[in-house]
């Protein structure tokens, strides 16, 4: 009887660091993907690019993967008390960071069956976060952004949303986060009206 093994991804744009960690877990057994919902990303980052039906679909047809169930947490305890794999496999990045902590709970829960955490070497030079960002530059539409909010709401209890009235102030709420708790915090979004432009302007608010 085959093993069972266990891999967590957001898997908003898939990359060869991806297939590899896929790859190398096959090797174990057959592999259950949770996919992280919407609502488990915005936890800790800012929201896929992505909707979950869409990164779930695109698992579903990686070579090498036998089942995909959402992960609707950051935290892997309840896919693993359901599931009960021998093997949890995930890039080696989780070692430091905000999911140094995710990985210890892990190997604390596997340890009640006898599971295990293989760690697989981190792919260099390539992370979606990386990809996400040359995304951005390439632009967006108003379209693309009332559907992102839609999400946005829909996935988390608060929406950061703060006021730019010119393309510098912008680009200063696009590029401002903090970490807290090792957690990042950034701006979901941003609004401009009449008033904030025409005051940054020295003009009269009168929508002329």
């Amino acid at each position: 009887m085959k093993k069972k093994v266990y891999v967590g991804m957001s898997a908003d744009i898939i990359h060869p660091g991806h297939l590899n960690i896929i790859h190398e877990a096959q090797k174990l057994g057959n592999v259950t993907v949770g996919v992280l919902t919407d609502a488990a990303i915005a936890s800790y980052k800012r929201l896929s690019y992505l909707t979950y039906e869409q990164r779930s679909l695109i698992v579903q047809n990686l070579k090498g993967v036998d089942e995909v169930i959402p992960q609707t947490t950051l935290d892997y305890i309840p896919n693993l008390e359901l599931l009960k794999p021998d093997f949890v496999v995930h890039g080696d990045d989780w070692k430091e960071g905000v999911q140094k902590e995710t990985r210890q709970r892990v190997i604390e829960t596997l340890s009640k069956w006898g599971g295990q955490v293989i760690d697989i070497p981190y792919t260099q030079g390539i992370s979606s976060t990386k990809l996400n960002s040359k995304l951005k530059e390439i632009g967006t539409t108003p379209e693309v952004r009332l559907k992102r909010l839609k999400r946005l709401i829909e996935a988390k209890s608060i929406v950061r949303i703060c006021e730019s009235h010119s393309g510098l102030t912008g680009l200063i709420i696009e590029n401002t986060s903090v970490e807290v708790n090792g957690m990042k915090r950034e701006f979901d979004g941003m609004w401009s009206s009449s008033l904030t432009d025409s005051t940054s302007k020295g003009k009269p608010d009168i929508e002329a």
